[in-house]
């Protein structure tokens, strides 16, 4: 069974520590995407790297629809790969929906978590009622119905705009790479999953100490929903960076890796 787990998500396990620092990739990548961050870690932690369910180099003959169809599905994911490595008291770093995954992960198992890291986190992307996603519930809808009829050219359009940094076009490139070498059903529907999920409900269950990893200028989540975040999530700490874009752990990865080291400095024990 934990090899099991362990083939499924492709779960890869580097560094020399004695406490665990899990990475967990946001929609559309990989965990190749932290490779900038992880060696910054690797001295002093034991890191574990996975690719969810229809990620990456996972298994996806285990991709079950009705499974991944919230993103309660990709938190077992996460909780299975723990129990897999029985991890206690591990430090969560989850890029974008991952940040959200994390927490529902740990609101079911908080002996896993001694602290969570979210980098460019959000409980909701469309817009309510006196809060501020960042995107029209419209606008939603016709992105994904842009990626059901031409995901090639979604995956173009969308890439850089998340990314930013012109200056560092190769960033973008990769991006849509990985975009495009996802199955496109797939992706659909974790898109889906992601965009109209709503977790603010969930914040206040969080029990584990959290960092939320701002960036100056993103178009995902933009500086409303990191305060929206820190003034709902108990024990949680807020860092904006001067990294523009949704990812600062390509883009910024000093910073990131700063920021980081800075908080686990400060509240560990």
């Amino acid at each position: 069974m934990k090899q099991d787990i362990l083939k499924r998500n492709n779960v890869k396990i580097i560094g020399n520590g004695t406490q665990t620092m899990v990475f967990a990739h946001g929609f559309g990548c990989d965990q190749n995407m932290w490779r900038f961050i992880t060696p910054a870690f690797t001295d002093h932690y034991k890191v574990v790297l996975f690719d969810y369910v229809g990620s990456g180099n996972s298994d996806i003959k285990a991709y079950n629809k009705g499974r991944y169809s919230e993103l309660a599905g990709y938190a077992e994911d996460v909780l299975e790969v723990c129990e897999a490595l029985q991890l206690k008291n591990s430090i969560f770093v989850g890029h974008s929906v991952s940040g959200m995954i994390g927490a529902l992960a740990s609101i079911k198992h908080p002996e896993y978590f001694s602290h969570i890291i979210m980098v460019g986190p959000s409980p909701r992307y469309i817009n309510d009622e006196g809060y501020l996603g960042g995107f029209a519930k419209k606008d939603i809808l016709e992105l994904l119905d842009t990626m059901e009829k031409n995901y090639i050219g979604w995956a173009n359009f969308l890439a850089p705009a998340i990314m930013k940094n012109p200056d560092h076009p190769e960033l973008a490139t990769e991006l849509t790479e990985s975009f495009c070498s996802t199955d496109p059903v797939i992706a659909r529907q974790f898109a889906e999953v992601t965009f109209l999920s709503d977790n603010r409900g969930d914040l206040k269950k969080v029990k584990t100490p959290s960092l939320i990893l701002q960036c100056s200028d993103d178009i995902i989540a933009p500086l409303e929903v990191g305060n929206y975040l820190h003034s709902h999530i108990p024990n949680s700490s807020l860092r904006v960076l001067e990294a523009t874009g949704h990812c600062p752990h390509m883009s910024a990865p000093e910073e990131t890796i700063e920021a980081i080291k800075e908080y686990l400095a400060v509240n560990q024990n």
